[in-house]
């Protein structure tokens, strides 16, 4: 039985077409160089990889089939795995027949004889393309959400950003400072806010023109508010379809009202009222302690109520 059982191993071990059936069968690029470099064996994954059929691989060298640039990577790396026999694994490049650059992992080993003398090199081959293409894809995302989070963090107007769920993913310290004291001390607690409710944040009126854009998708709502002693243009804008939504607000009554806001505001009047934009116009002169009675004239051209909703 024993005997049997030998002999069938032994068949099994010698049948180099079942061998061949075997690796055919793995979805993963398999090869087999002997000591000089050559191809010996190749699975039809192989095939595929490099676009090219057993009989255009076997006997040929990888200065053969790649590019010198990327073929002495490759010799040089089997040069180190037989100097220093065992696993070895790294990643490289691989070019298809039609000359598409692949990323892909290498892993490697030393085949031996029954002498146990090494006669070659196995290996199996990882297309990681798409991965490092999603890998590149995050750490782009990962960089832009680094920049822009340090920009919305310098500018001084008020910034908010919510999710879905009206939890706050982020806000600068310019929109806690124009929601008040306590909404400040708690941006000192909770930089950014993070996860705060948006309805214990801000007035019902600018809640109301979250719940409407994230609801209706919008690309935008803007209003004029007076809160708190302070009028406030709000923009309200999607940024992920009734995913995300975003706000700036920026306090109108404040001296330090940027020239680019005024001249926006004059020519919006200049639709409504010739009059009032040649006031504006004069104001925006050297005198700019008329800076105040200016802004309550756009404010009067709108005819915004206060704190409607």
């Amino acid at each position: 039985m024993i005997y049997e059982e030998n002999l069938t191993n032994q068949g099994f071990i010698d049948d180099p077409e079942l061998h061949q059936k075997i690796i055919d069968a793995l979805p993963i690029p398999i090869f087999y160089r002997d000591m000089k470099g050559i191809y010996v064996a190749c699975n039809l994954a192989q095939e595929k990889l490099l676009g090219l059929t057993k009989s255009q691989i076997i006997g040929k060298t990888v200065f053969d089939i790649q590019p010198d640039k990327i073929a002495v990577i490759y010799a040089q790396r089997d040069q180190e795995l037989l100097d220093s026999p065992g696993d070895q694994n790294y990643d490289a490049k691989f070019r298809d027949a039609s000359g598409i650059l692949h990323d892909v992992v290498f892993n490697k080993a030393v085949i031996r004889n029954v002498k146990n003398e090494i006669i070659g090199i196995v290996g199996s081959i990882f297309d990681i393309t798409e991965r490092k293409k999603a890998e590149r894809k995050l750490e782009k995302a990962r960089e832009a959400t680094v920049i822009a989070s340090a920009m919305m963090h310098k500018i001084r107007a008020g910034i908010i950003i919510i999710d879905s769920e009206f939890k706050v993913i982020d806000s600068n310290e310019a929109f806690a400072k124009l929601c008040g004291t306590e909404i400040e001390e708690l941006y000192e607690t909770i930089p950014g806010l993070h996860g705060a409710d948006l309805k214990e944040l801000v007035p019902d009126v600018i809640f109301k023109m979250f719940t409407t854009t994230m609801i209706s998708g919008e690309n935008a709502i803007e209003r004029d508010l007076r809160i708190q002693n302070k009028l406030l243009h709000v923009s309200v804008i999607t940024i992920y379809k009734h995913r995300v939504v975003g706000a700036l607000l920026r306090d109108m009554s404040a001296p330090s009202l940027v020239r680019e806001e005024i001249i926006s505001r004059a020519q919006r009047v200049n639709r409504q009222n010739l009059e009032t934009v040649q006031k504006i116009a004069f104001l925006l002169g050297d005198n700019a302690s008329m800076t105040e009675e200016m802004l309550n004239s756009i404010i009067e051209s709108y005819k915004y109520g206060e704190d409607d909703s």
